[in-house]
């Protein structure tokens, strides 16, 4: 492997990626042998979040929230859009390569003979990051499911649970029960427990009886309502009233909202926070890539959404944009996912679509997306094409697009990064490492 102290950050992806033979593999005994090893433990309070759709935007609006209350926050997320350094933001910005370097170092000497996969000693290093910057809160979000995910090493102090649906099934299981039962794993005996959505599984709540959690749900223990102007949260006594939409848009967001809300409540003792700081948190926050809205002509928005659940969301808040003659989508994502349920949502909104690669051996081919779009028998007025990757695919739909028109782009983080990375002329910066 060469000299440690000669690697950089690149070098040390590159480590993490031949080490370990499996992309993913679940369970926590070898991640909490290195963790012991390391004697990485967080000095103030954490929440975890995990959930189908909705965790990262729940993770930002806290992270917002907490800021505004004038707390030093720390924010774990995956995967990233465009540089590794998004997983880890330290009072709302991105750590540096630098500063990253010696966490690698430090987990390559407690790991000793452990294997470790990518996602898991990328994360004890953003752990070990965090550790040591002396903050008020940590935020972690869960990459996937909760019991048996690396994140799950880490004791929370209030576990957050957004939405509840069907994905990465050959891992969690062929249901929602199954699922939820999954992801009440991040739930801790006597701790409050946030559940943001509005049917949960059963399994969510029997687990959460079980550890005497302190449950807060939404749209039972929580309530909320609004108008065109503004909302109104209620639980437990306290009621904020008067409040802006959260800056990130989309219906699904004002659940998100209302869940980060009763973990303010929720973790008042330990981390008080002002009605101004949620008012300001919530109207202020920005989270790239989740139904992110581009100004000018013709429209375009971005967004990660990558599986049926999230897809049927994204096409309620496409639908309520208004009219636009033509919609194009810029499409990409992983063969793993239920393709056909992710296209069906959006065909009737999108006229011209445009499939691409992605750098990943994991992405389905711009070929077989077409075939899967083929087969739930488009319009004959519909279109499709074939590119080589997301940003080619952009270039094309701008130049098809009239100014009226919209452009959509989701299917993948891969896909709406590839976007953000090299930028639209005139319209989008390429993408910064800061």
């Amino acid at each position: 492997m060469g000299d440690n102290l000669c690697m950089n950050l690149q070098d040390w992806l590159s480590h993490c990626e031949r080490l370990h033979p499996q992309t993913i593999e679940m369970g926590l005994e070898r991640v909490a042998r290195v963790s012991q090893a390391m004697g990485l433990r967080f000095d103030c309070p954490v929440v975890t979040v995990a959930g189908t759709n909705g965790k990262g935007s729940t993770c930002a609006m806290m992270e917002s929230v907490y800021r505004q209350a004038g707390y030093k926050t720390g924010l774990y997320t995956s995967p990233h859009l465009v540089y590794f350094q998004e997983r880890c933001c330290i009072d709302g910005l991105p750590v540096s390569e630098a500063d990253l370097v010696g966490h690698f170092e430090r987990v390559e000497v407690a790991r000793g003979e452990v294997t470790l996969s990518y996602f898991e000693f990328t994360s004890l290093a953003l752990f070990s990051c965090l550790a040591s910057a002396h903050l008020d809160v940590v935020i972690l979000e869960v990459g996937l499911g909760g019991r048996l995910d690396a994140v799950n090493v880490i004791d929370t102090d209030c576990a957050v649970i957004t939405s509840v649906d069907l994905d990465h099934m050959e891992l969690l299981g062929p249901d929602r029960e199954s699922i939820g039962a999954e992801k009440a794993g991040i739930m801790r005996t006597e701790k409050p427990v946030v559940i943001s959505d509005p049917s949960p599984p059963n399994s969510l709540l029997i687990k959460a009886v079980e550890l005497q959690a302190d449950v807060w749900q939404v749209m039972k223990d929580v309530q909320f309502s609004g108008d065109n102007q503004q909302w109104t949260w209620r639980g437990r006594g306290r009621t904020y009233s008067g409040l802006a939409y959260p800056a990130l848009r989309g219906a699904n967001q004002l659940l998100n909202a209302a869940g980060v809300i009763a973990v303010m409540e929720a973790m008042r003792s330990q981390l008080p926070v002002t009605a101004q700081a949620i008012r300001a948190g919530l109207s202020t926050v920005t989270w790239p890539g989740r139904f992110q809205l581009l100004p000018g002509q013709p429209a375009i928005v971005l967004d990660v959404a990558h599986n049926p659940h999230a897809a049927a969301a994204l096409a309620h808040n496409l639908d309520a944009m208004g009219f636009f003659p033509r919609t194009h989508a810029v499409v990409g994502a992983m063969a793993d996912k239920d393709l056909i349920g992710l296209l069906r949502r959006l065909m009737p909104l999108v006229e011209c679509w445009y499939f691409c690669d992605l750098p990943t051996p994991r992405a389905a081919s711009a070929l077989a997306l077409r075939d899967v779009w083929q087969s739930l028998k488009p319009a004959a007025t519909a279109s499709a094409s074939l590119h080589s990757g997301p940003s080619e695919a952009m270039r094309q739909a701008l130049l098809a697009a009239n100014p009226a028109d919209r452009i959509l782009v989701f299917g993948s983080f891969f896909t709406v990064g590839g976007v953000l990375q090299h930028g639209i002329e005139g319209r989008l910066p390429a993408a910064s490492p800061t």
